[in-house]
């Protein structure tokens, strides 16, 4: 059920989302400050890309305090878009029937792209 719901999703915009996702993490990369963003935004990518079956994790960080300010920043410089849009997504989603799995992957994102720093995406085949 998980290929099938994979399959699904990357057909009906899950490739699109982590193209976009992806290109947003190499324009990060290209200037060398953005680049724990850019880690970040590439995780997500990676997460719109295979979601049925994928985990997200707290990792412990050896970076203590400092994954606390880099959330502040993730957060203003354009997470909570992220995760307003997918929670938008998973609303209109979770209004029908069929939808309801496909929102669940999308509220998934959601927290994840609310503060990804300390966390780390597991994906299952």
């Amino acid at each position: 059920m998980r290929f099938v719901g994979n399959i699904l999703w990357l057909l009906f915009g899950g490739f699109e989302t982590a193209i976009g996702y992806f290109t947003g993490s190499l324009g990060l990369a290209i200037t060398i400050i953005g680049l724990p963003l850019a880690w970040q935004t590439f995780k997500l990518g990676v997460l719109c890309l295979w979601p049925f079956g994928a985990t997200t994790r707290n990792t412990p960080s050896p970076t203590g305090c400092l994954r606390i300010v880099l959330n502040i920043a993730w957060l203003i410089f354009g997470g909570l878009g992220a995760c307003l849009s997918h929670v938008l997504w998973g609303v209109l989603l979770f209004i029908t029937i069929i939808g309801i799995p496909f929102a669940k992957q999308h509220f998934k994102m959601a927290g994840f792209a609310l503060s990804p720093f300390g966390k780390d995406v597991d994906l299952s085949f």
